[in-house]
């Protein structure tokens, strides 16, 4: 069966370890808004390549 008395040190000692952790998916997030602008800009130079063939 469970203990009946709960450890709040140990607890805070958790928290403080799980808020204190870096995690790889936080710097993710913060690259990510490149990803797609790269994206978006070499389509837009696909485009512009194809459209200049195209005309010429």
């Amino acid at each position: 069966m469970s203990d009946p008395q709960i450890d709040p040190a140990g607890n805070t000692q958790q928290f403080r370890a799980f808020a204190q952790r870096n995690e790889p998916e936080a710097t993710v997030e913060k690259r990510s808004p490149l990803v797609p602008i790269a994206i978006a800009l070499a389509v837009i130079v696909v485009i512009a390549v194809a459209a200049y063939l195209i005309l010429r």
